[in-house]
């Protein structure tokens, strides 16, 4: 038996039909016609919905005949709400852009980490699109060390997170500098979960400060050694007996949050330890009978 349909099954679409269309606005519709101008929507309410081909897309190879298929639903931001014919006139770009504004704001706040590709070289940095917005990446935080040449990075993929949101001003500002950062800092952190305390090694002095110098180990490691560990001679400062460029054996005497400790003085006490436990090689048993004896043999008692 079939079920009786009343009007209050419609309800609910009826009030939805006659809700009063506001500027700004965001409706989802079906398309329902595609000609060469523009996009007619089906927006289940009192009237159609229409988008021009200059508010669908920005990109310039976009074709509405070959792009934009019957049946497909289709998100935009009312521009007007009667567009003189008795249409809502819609835009699919604004649309586009107010939800990608909100999903770089969430990729700032959750610090998510995006692939994008440079796309473009300006003053000061490069270009990268991401959800389809234009976003900057200045030079200082393309990399760990200074840029000498942008074009370079044309078209090469990075890694990259979303650092400055101002929709208003259509401002959004990428770096990779954490990113490389942080992969640096584990990359440092594994280098050092196989150096073990007591190695001995050779590294170059690459800076001196008051409290020390620290040796740059090669393979991206360095430690510091400390004023104190430099000399077995009370030093003020380590440039006393060190300097820039220097080549230098230094110990690893202790291994603290990720830091290598050094110990030039190490290697010294060490070796004098060395000297102190040589032993002194004793004749052999029966030697030591005999010569006692060639010494009381001819005493008499």
């Amino acid at each position: 038996m079939e079920e009786k349909v009343t009007m209050d099954d419609y309800a609910a679409e009826l009030e939805a039909s006659f809700h009063k269309v506001q500027e700004g606005d965001i409706l989802t519709g079906t398309v329902i016609g595609v000609s060469e101008t523009e996009v007619t929507l089906d927006l289940k309410s009192y009237t159609e919905g229409i988008i021009r081909l200059e508010d669908y897309s920005g990109d310039p190879a976009f074709s509405i005949k070959n792009d934009v298929q019957l049946g497909e639903e289709v998100t935009a931001t009312v521009l007007r709400a009667d567009d003189g014919q008795g249409h809502i006139l819609l835009s699919r770009k604004a649309a586009a852009d107010e939800m990608a504004w909100k999903k770089v704001n969430e990729y700032l706040e959750e610090k998510t980490v995006l692939d994008v590709k440079v796309a473009g070289v300006v003053n000061a940095g490069v270009i990268a699109y991401v959800e389809g917005l234009r976003g900057f990446v200045p030079a200082s935080k393309l990399s760990l060390s200074y840029v000498e040449n942008l074009e370079d990075w044309l078209h090469k993929e990075i890694q990259v997170q979303v650092i400055t949101v101002d929709p208003e001003k259509k401002k959004l500002v990428l770096s990779a500098r954490e990113i490389l950062r942080q992969k640096a800092a584990e990359a440092r952190r594994n280098k050092i979960s196989n150096v073990q305390i007591g190695l001995v090694t050779e590294g170059k002095v690459e800076s001196i400060q008051p409290y020390g110098a620290f040796i740059d180990l090669g393979d991206g490691l360095s430690g510091l050694v400390h004023v104190s560990q430099i000399s077995e001679k009370r030093i003020k400062s380590p440039d006393v007996v060190l300097k820039v460029g220097d080549t230098v054996k230094v110990k690893v005497i202790a291994i603290k949050e990720g830091k290598l400790s050094l110990s030039m003085k190490a290697l010294n006490d060490a070796a004098a330890e060395e000297i102190r436990e040589e032993k002194i090689v004793l004749p052999k048993a029966e030697n030591v009978t005999t010569n006692l004896g060639d010494l009381f043999k001819n005493i008499k008692l």
